[in-house]
């Protein structure tokens, strides 16, 4: 018996299989897995091939999902942004609307003053008027 050592094995076909497999579709590397027993050549290299095929769209994804991130992050920063914006036109607003409250106040008794004048006014002109009479 003459024991083989990793030097003399004969190359494995498993990267050519590989490489043919590069230009099939997933439905058809799929199948011919399963056409073929787990551990065999062919089975191996249509898993290699899948695995490949996998991870790079598991690469591709994950990049993607980096993005998206980041746009979701600045979304988030922008809207902060603009909830800060609302939050103090918000508060200048209900200042203004407290100020107009109380400007509302003092007109009105500005009217109510007016009009005591106005009615005193009334009444000194018809005591006037009375008393030459």
């Amino acid at each position: 018996m003459t024991i083989m050592s990793d030097s003399t094995k004969p190359p494995s076909p498993i990267p050519a299989l590989v490489e043919l497999l590069r230009g099939r579709s997933y439905d058809e590397i799929r199948q011919r897995m399963y056409d073929n027993p787990p551990g065999s050549q062919w089975w191996i290299a249509c898993k290699l091939e899948l695995d490949a095929r996998n991870n790079e769209q598991m690469a591709t994804t994950l990049t993607d999902t980096s993005r998206v991130l980041d746009k979701i992050r600045n979304s988030a920063e922008h809207m902060d942004t603009l909830t800060g914006k609302l939050l103090q036109a918000t508060s200048e607003m209900t200042d203004l609307l407290k100020g107009a409250r109380e400007s509302g106040r003092r007109m009105e008794i500005a009217v109510y003053v007016i009009l005591g004048v106005a009615v005193l006014q009334l009444f000194y002109i018809a005591f006037q008027i009375s008393a030459r009479h």
